[in-house]
């Protein structure tokens, strides 16, 4: 076992080229972003969140679940977060112990500017920087250390490619003095625990070992890739898609200056019943696109290339959404 987790933990911090510890947590991205908030906060920390999305809203709720006091900035789902929205809420948070963001919102495809975000959370104050990269890390760029990221959390069955149920997380020195002085309870997600075992190669409680072995043979494939090949293919795939989108006189929902790498997001025509099209997809053309969620229920369906995605399966979705269209209309 110890060289099994040394050996993969390893092959995480190389990927991701931090020199911060890397956690393995057998939970789902949620359950990851939960241990985020028990292991850096207090009750009544006041903290800084998004909602620009479902997931941005979900890390909110986490928070204010452990009796965090969120700030909640609200942002047009389908736009990212801008820089001096940020900067004036810092400026009227004097006392922000934490700042939460979501790198890549997948309920509206977008992706918010994490580098020009993160340099504003440590130019207007002190506190740490937690970042949702559930649906990014592995996908996109994410400079962990020069950004100055204190909690990044991501998810086995995004960019990494096998079956969900393992969080994996990175964390900062100034993440763990804070992990010291925070007071909320924590038993299974005490963080400290999965730090010490894993500097003994082992884990604190049963891992889901199916993942982990999964997880080190997707981390070969992906080393071998290089990480600057994975993220040019996320973005060559995410922009020939969207180019697609547009040659059927279909809208994207989201705000063309961020678009995510890793979904796209296409308003559904006029006329189209959204449940009628989701259905048709799947049983004419065995494809399944996700429907929106929320408040987006309805009026959007969304494309995902994310993990070890390629051209051709992409280029069949896109043709059975075309086809699926056309065959919707002439019924």
């Amino acid at each position: 076992m110890a060289t099994l987790a040394n050996g993969l933990i390893g092959k995480l911090k190389r990927f991701l080229a931090t020199e911060h510890d890397v956690l393995l947590v057998t939970a789902s991205g949620t359950g990851g972003l939960e241990a985020a908030v028990q292991n850096v906060l207090s009750p009544g920390d006041r903290v800084i969140g998004v909602d620009a999305g479902v997931f941005g809203k979900r890390f909110c709720s986490v928070a204010r679940a452990y009796s965090a006091s969120v700030r909640r900035i609200d942002v047009e789902w389908g736009r990212a977060l801008e820089p001096d929205v940020l900067r004036r809420a810092l400026r009227e948070e004097s006392s922000c112990r934490a700042v939460l963001l979501t790198h890549n919102e997948t309920s509206t495809a977008i992706r918010h500017p994490i580098e020009e975000l993160s340099d504003v959370v440590h130019e207007e104050s002190d506190a740490l920087l937690c970042v949702d990269a559930v649906s990014s890390l592995g996908a996109m760029p994410l400079a962990i250390d020069s950004l100055g990221i204190d909690v990044v959390v991501s998810g086995s069955q995004k960019a990494w490619g096998v079956p969900p149920g393992m969080a994996i997380l990175c964390w900062s020195a100034k993440a763990w003095e804070a992990c010291e002085r925070a007071a909320m309870p924590r038993f299974y997600f005490d963080l400290r625990r999965y730090r010490d075992a894993q500097h003994n190669g082992s884990f604190p409680f049963t891992p889901s070992l199916p993942i982990v072995f999964g997880l080190d043979v997707a981390l070969d494939f992906m080393l071998r890739e290089t990480p600057a090949g994975a993220f040019e293919r996320h973005r060559r795939i995410a922009e020939d898609a969207r180019s697609a989108v547009r040659s059927m006189g279909l809208e994207l929902f989201a705000d063309d200056s961020h678009p995510s790498p890793t979904v796209t997001a296409i308003r559904v025509p006029d006329g189209v019943s959204e449940p009628d099209l989701i259905e048709h997809l799947r049983t004419e053309h065995d494809t399944v696109y996700a429907r929106g969620q929320e408040k987006l229920r309805g009026s959007i369906v969304r494309l995902g290339h994310l993990g070890w995605v390629q051209d051709p399966e992409i280029s069949a979705a896109l043709e059975a959404l075309r086809l699926s269209l056309e065959e919707l209309a002439a019924t």
